[in-house]
């Protein structure tokens, strides 16, 4: 049996490593401006990408290159360059977003197989193979599709792979089809630098231009300025419809602008998801427990099992974040020996342990700390917070670089976690 494919974000090469870590067959990222992703944080570098292909392929599996941002005229001919020096490195595929680039990337390099981005809005039949002609050998569809249409689509083009967003950021346009960012800003969303503008909150006037009058319209109370702020998508617990379907190849997480943290409980909660279907023993609560704990513009299931004039539910109105149930605390070092502070550090703190899965973890009770387990999770506290230069702290914070001594080996990138608290922010709880 062929199974599902977990896609994950990679915008850098500590992402696509913890991202693969922690569960995900295959990943997305880019370089330079022909990608979507170029504000993803301190992007790739060539040679970054590289290492992070070569990465992937030591363990079977796969780096996707996005090459879908929307070119000018006077960019053509780096645009031909570009494409033949990624497929130098060996990705196992292109995303692209335009018929034009599509077939450039056709003629450049005839071999690479390509990936149809979902900026194309594909939705229906008739798109879907229009690019299959073309040469898309995988269409990543637009949020707004169906299950309905996905099987319509794989029962006349059986042999496209289709691929779905499953989690991440919506975008209050029509998957990334909006230029609010540019107006505003001169930030162009669909070449890769979009502002958010539609995350921020806004206050309506209405004007007279005969009379010179202004005035503020006030909102109803409950109903907020957050006025074109989407919730984040979340079908953790829609995973049985979706491969029962039978026609999906791939599901993705987006992840622009994203933590390390969320790269991996991202990953790891979906392929909790994906392998518990396959035994036949889903438990949505186990994957929403990880999800829960990441910062968010609270949760919708969005339109792959509902239709768009049947949901209510998919804007935050009245904010633009909230934080999650649980704060990271530190990260684990790459010799898995010590973390780096993240949030505050005190001695007896109880931190949860995200790990990934599979790991092996010694269950110690040490002059430095113990480790153990309570209700299926694992805990670590730590007697005393030894630095590496052996400085012993009081506490710790996240401006302390000094790496902090572990009572056992954890695996590299293994994230400690503690519940979030009423004095960690100001967001509004759910």
């Amino acid at each position: 049996m062929k199974k599902v494919e977990l896609l994950s974000p990679a915008g850098t090469l500590e992402k696509l490593k913890i991202a693969f870590d922690f569960g995900a067959d295959a990943v997305y990222g880019g370089v330079s401006h022909f990608s979507l992703r170029i504000r993803s944080g301190k992007e790739f570098s060539m040679e970054e990408f590289k290492e992070g292909i070569e990465y992937a392929h030591e363990r079977g599996k796969k780096v996707y290159a996005t090459i879908n941002g929307f070119p000018f005229n006077s960019q053509l001919n780096l645009l031909k360059k570009h494409i033949l020096a990624m497929a130098e490195l060996k990705p196992d595929a292109f995303i692209v977003a335009t018929p034009g680039v599509l077939k450039l990337c056709k003629d450049l390099v005839p071999d690479m197989p390509l990936h149809l981005s979902t900026q194309a809005n594909v939705m229906n039949v008739l798109d879907a193979k229009i690019y299959y002609d073309m040469g898309a050998t995988r269409i990543i569809t637009a949020r707004e599709i169906s299950l309905k249409d996905l099987k319509e689509i794989k029962k006349e083009l059986p042999e496209l792979e289709l691929e779905v967003f499953v989690h991440g950021s919506m975008c209050f346009a029509y998957s990334g089809r909006c230029l609010i960012s540019t107006l505003q800003s001169g930030r162009v969303p669909n070449r890769g630098s979009c502002a958010n503008d539609c995350r921020f909150s806004y206050e309506i006037y209405a004007a007279n231009p005969d009379t010179g009058t202004l005035f503020k319209l006030e909102e109803e109370e409950g109903v907020g300025t957050y006025i074109m702020n989407a919730k984040d998508l979340n079908l953790a617990s829609h995973i049985q419809e979706i491969l029962d379907s039978g026609v999906v190849d791939s599901i993705k997480i987006e992840g622009r602008t994203k933590t390390a943290y969320y790269a991996a409980v991202t990953a790891k909660a979906y392929r909790m998801a994906i392998d518990d279907y396959y035994a036949g023993k889903l438990d949505s609560d186990k994957y929403q427990y990880e999800l829960n704990s990441l910062q968010n513009r609270g949760y919708t299931d969005a339109y792959l099992v509902s239709r768009p004039f049947e949901k209510h539910d998919t804007q935050s109105l009245d904010f633009t974040m909230q934080l999650g149930t649980h704060q990271v605390s530190g990260q684990v070092t790459k010799n898995g020996e010590y973390f780096l502070c993240k949030y505050k550090t005190l001695p007896n703190d109880e931190l949860e342990i995200v790990a990934p899965l599979g790991s092996d973890i010694a269950i110690v009770d040490n002059e430095i700390g113990s480790t153990y387990e309570r209700d299926g999770k694992l805990y670590m506290k730590l007697k005393k917070l030894v630095a590496e230069n052996k400085k012993v702290w009081d506490e710790v914070h996240s401006g302390n670089i000094n790496p902090i001594t572990l009572p056992t080996k954890l695996p590299a990138y293994t994230f400690l976690r503690i519940p979030a608290h009423l004095d960690m922010g100001t967001y509004p709880k759910n």
